[in-house]
């Protein structure tokens, strides 16, 4: 079955009760493969690999009056369009996938990608249409419980902030805040500013500044309790839908650079589960009923084991080889105790360090992240590199072969 974005094709099958079975030629995700910086629009690649460009959507849909300069759709729906127009629009799209697929096999075997396309990419297509159509069940109301409290705690923070300010303001502008902040309770010397001119107050420039005033605090506070409610208590509901009564997610399987699975409409991969409220907000994602239970699998610290791997250093092998928590490990080592002394707030510090470190945190970054003196951040990541000396080597080796 060869397609472009199968996946969207099987699911509107799946729904209408066909099953669709493989084998797959997906000519989106062989581009993806091919040529990931490319777009992978059906139209794109006609035009760049076939050298055709074939009839636009657009152009068969009726797109009304001309408005300002503007043409605007109307909402004319496929069932609209002329029969023969419409046969001959699917027909083209048929014939130009099929073109498409013999030019990107030959393309896939030279780049080496036979296997990742046939044995990973493609089975996967009929996997993702089955865990979108079975979705999740959401118990709304675990939301409403929340948000009552939300609204209560964005009342609030609102209340502190412009009391703590000496007047009223419209919170939700950064220009009016960066005005508050910089104008008139001078935090900062020199500001920094947009283009425009406007003071910045990004979430990184208010927790650099959160330890000077408790109302940048108080800020990112009622900047995090108004984003649960509207991004996740609010709209999540809207997501439940009326054929079957659960939330049914996209799940793209090459969207992000890395390759993992990208979820949207609704994202159910971005639910906070640091604050206490964000874990609240994950209560409301039940089993369907009493017969089914959610299970959470979670590969144990894998970054970490592919630094081991990589850099070869004995002791962070060890330390998986003898089954010991790793951050644990490091906390002892870095801090100079016996594992048994780890508080679990040198645990939480250590696992910032490891997971830092292995992506190139600087002593800044670190002494931000963990509240504490650059100075002593600093020490972390010497004693870091002492006790790890081959992740030290491995990363100085590969700076050294990049700059080659």
């Amino acid at each position: 079955k060869i397609g472009h974005n199968l996946k969207f094709d099987i699911a509107v099958l799946h729904w209408a009760g066909v099953k669709v079975v493989g084998p797959f030629f997906d000519t989106m995700l062989a581009h993806i493969l091919v040529d990931p910086g490319q777009k992978h629009t059906m139209d794109y690649l006609s035009e760049s690999l076939l050298g055709y460009t074939p009839i636009s959507l657009e152009s068969l849909l009726d797109q009304g009056d001309e408005k300002g300069g503007q043409m605007s759709l109307i909402g004319t729906t496929m069932q609209d369009i002329d029969l023969g127009k419409l046969a001959e629009y699917a027909a083209e799209d048929a014939d130009v996938t099929w073109q498409l697929a013999e030019k990107l096999r030959p393309m896939l075997e030279e780049n080496g990608q036979h296997h990742v396309f046939y044995d990973i990419e493609c089975p996967l297509i009929p996997v993702l249409v089955s865990m979108e159509a079975e979705g999740i069940t959401l118990d709304s109301s675990v939301l409403d419980g929340i948000r009552n409290s939300l609204e209560q705690e964005i009342h609030s923070l609102g209340s502190e902030i412009t009391k703590l300010a000496g007047r009223d303001f419209n919170l939700n502008s950064p220009k009016q805040l960066g005005e508050v902040l910089f104008d008139e309770l001078q935090l900062v010397e020199k500001p920094k500013k947009t283009k425009t001119g406007q003071y910045k107050t990004d979430e990184a420039i208010l927790a650099a500044l959160a330890p000077k005033h408790r109302i940048v605090e108080a800020i990112l506070e009622y900047r995090e309790s108004a984003k649960l409610k509207s991004t996740y208590v609010d709209a999540l509901p809207e997501s439940v839908a009326d054929r079957t009564g659960r939330v049914h997610s996209s799940f793209g399987q090459l969207v992000t650079a890395t390759g993992r699975l990208a979820s949207n409409k609704p994202n159910l991969q971005n639910i906070p589960v640091r604050t206490s409220q964000g874990r609240e907000i994950r209560k409301a994602f039940v089993a369907r009923d009493s017969d089914f239970i959610l299970m959470a699998a979670d590969y144990s610290q894998v970054e970490l084991r592919v630094m081991a791997s990589l850099s070869g250093d004995e002791g962070m092998r060890q330390a998986f080889v003898d089954e010991l928590d790793i951050h644990s490990a490091t906390a002892a080592n870095v801090y100079g105790v016996d594992p048994g002394d780890v508080t679990g707030e040198m645990r939480r510090c250590a696992k910032m360090v490891n997971f830092g470190i292995i992506y190139g945190i600087s002593a800044f970054g670190l002494s931000q992240r963990l509240g504490i003196a650059r100075g002593e951040a600093a020490e972390i990541i010497d004693s870091y590199f002492t006790q790890f000396p081959g992740v030290k080597s491995y990363m100085d080796d590969t700076v050294t072969l990049a700059r080659e």
